[in-house]
């Protein structure tokens, strides 16, 4: 039998759990849950998790160790990203998670989770031998990465994460002109390091991994047609015009018009329209035409690890 594998990523919108066997070009999901934890809701600028979000965490992840026991498992690992990172009392969580459940929790830092993303979308097979611009948009944080198929060039994460851009810009709906102006110019002042090194090193395209980038795809291809399923994906090309679309679309639109939409899952609501204005900044910015989706991210560089 194969071995098996747990992996979870605790981000500050959604912890995920990924019990997979087989090796990382073909692994069998036997679980994949995401679950919306918002552990970030409240308190993502103040440096603090909430009691509400702590208990919500606490929860989820004794729901996740009942999978866990029920799989047979050799190896687990649980990574928590920039919520936790950052949080006054994340240790206290990272506690009480071990005290009620067993399961160690392993803080990383940006430069190590831009390093596992990478992992992820090589093992996806869209990296090429030329230069891509990797994006990855959490609740916390944005890794921006540079990389090819055989080697990870640059890579940095940014404290600028749809939760902080949300709880910082986007207070009514549809987000404003002038929070539109102000969120542009936090990002032109914020990026510096990013826009440095692409002019050294100019990347052919973006990959957005996983996240919004999913929805921006499932909102683009369910007009066409139901059979679309996202599950059976690894990778997806967009069609600029078309993309350029759906964010225009997302960007104008009202909580209950997104809220109302089946194919926006209820974490991404209303964080999907800062990801929207993030995603066109990065389009513009660096006029970069070709954008494709990568469906990997974090939980499965880990998982290439482990595999590996």
């Amino acid at each position: 039998m194969d071995k098996r594998f747990a992996v979870m990523d605790l981000g500050t919108n959604t912890f995920h759990l990924l019990i997979a066997e087989g090796s990382i070009h073909n692994f069998r999901e036997i679980v994949h849950q995401h679950i919306a934890v918002k552990l970030g809701e409240g308190g993502i600028n103040k440096g603090i998790i909430l009691p509400v979000a702590f208990e919500r965490g606490v929860n989820t992840m004794k729901d996740f160790q009942q999978h866990i026991a029920a799989c047979n498992i050799q190896q687990v690992k649980a990574i928590a990203t920039s919520a936790l990172r950052n949080a006054s009392n994340g240790q206290e969580f990272i506690s009480r998670v071990k005290t009620e459940t067993g399961i160690e929790i392993e803080i990383i830092n940006g430069d190590r989770e831009a390093a596992f993303i990478y992992s992820g979308v090589k093992a996806s097979g869209l990296l090429s031998n030329q230069n891509s611009l990797i994006m990855d948009i959490g609740g916390g944080s944005v890794e921006f990465i540079i990389g090819i198929r055989e080697q990870l060039i640059w890579k940095q994460s940014f404290e600028i994460g749809a939760a902080r851009l949300m709880d910082r810009f986007h207070h009514i709906d549809p987000i404003e002109p002038a929070s539109i102006e102000a969120l542009n110019l936090y990002l032109e002042n914020t990026l510096t390091e990013l826009f440095k090194v692409v002019k050294e090193t100019p990347v052919n395209n973006l990959i957005g991994s996983s996240g919004a980038f999913e929805s921006f795809a499932e909102l683009i291809e369910t007009e066409r047609s139901d059979s679309f399923d996202l599950k059976r994906i690894k990778t997806y090309d967009f069609d600029e015009e078309e993309l350029l679309t759906v964010t225009d679309q997302l960007i104008l639109s009202s909580h209950t018009e997104r809220e109302g939409n089946k194919h926006i899952i209820p974490v991404r609501v209303d964080m999907i329209v800062v990801a929207s204005l993030i995603t066109r900044y990065i389009m513009q910015k660096l006029d970069i035409k070709n954008v494709s989706l990568c469906t990997y991210s974090l939980k499965e560089g880990v998982l290439a690890e482990l595999m590996n």
